[in-house]
């Protein structure tokens, strides 16, 4: 089912694939996480009503596409689609970085022939989705997850469960079970940067 032209303000999520420069180096693992973080993608997103994707090379942007909902109601569902895919891309040893903005947002299928597909996407929200997540303060840091509080709705209330406020962001815990094991797993996840990608890997796997 092609995806439907879409304007107006939302969340919008970009997530990219960490250290994928490094798996570069291996066409066929860069191949594989590829092909992993697709079907993943696929698999999540078929049949919902409410969070549509597009993904290319080793990113993807998710947005909200149910205008019928309120704001606290499409937070909870764009973060439980993005739970699921870093949970699955996850099992196959890949983590993801993962910004958020909320704002205005347009996807506008375009015109297609032979030898070209044209998609247009752009908004305030995608843009500072994706600057977050390519040079925001901090810098994003594998398997992370978070929200920028610039721009959020009045009305939103952010459910604390599995999140916490940082600085500009509201950072949330996709892969801990229970709230109370946060600070544990953020002390094994700050502890494992003396092992680089594997302990860091590690980390999130034992608390997911």
């Amino acid at each position: 089912m092609p995806l439907l032209n879409f304007n107006g303000n939302t969340f919008v999520a970009f997530l990219d694939i960490s250290g994928f420069k490094e798996l570069m180096k291996d066409d066929q693992k860069a191949i594989e996480a590829l092909n992993h973080l697709y079907q993943t993608g696929f698999d999540v997103l078929r049949g919902n009503n409410d969070i549509a994707g597009v993904f290319i090379s080793d990113s993807g942007v998710l947005f909200v596409k149910n205008s019928n909902i309120n704001n606290n109601e499409k937070l909870e569902k764009i973060l439980s689609v993005l739970q699921s895919i870093n949970k699955r891309v996850l099992e196959h040893e890949i983590m993801l970085t993962t910004s958020i903005a909320y704002g205005h947002f347009s996807y506008m299928e375009k015109i297609e022939f032979q030898g070209i597909e044209k998609n247009q996407i752009y908004g305030s929200a995608y843009v500072r989705a994706f600057l977050d997540n390519e040079n925001g303060n901090p810098k994003i840091q594998p398997g992370q997850c978070r929200l920028i509080k610039e721009n959020l709705p009045e009305d939103l209330v952010v459910d604390e469960q599995f999140i916490r406020e940082r600085g500009k962001h509201f950072y949330y815990y996709w892969n801990v079970r229970d709230q109370n094991n946060i600070d544990g797993f953020l002390n094994e996840y700050n502890n494992s940067y003396k092992l680089k990608y594997r302990g860091i890997l590690e980390a999130l796997k034992s608390y997911s």
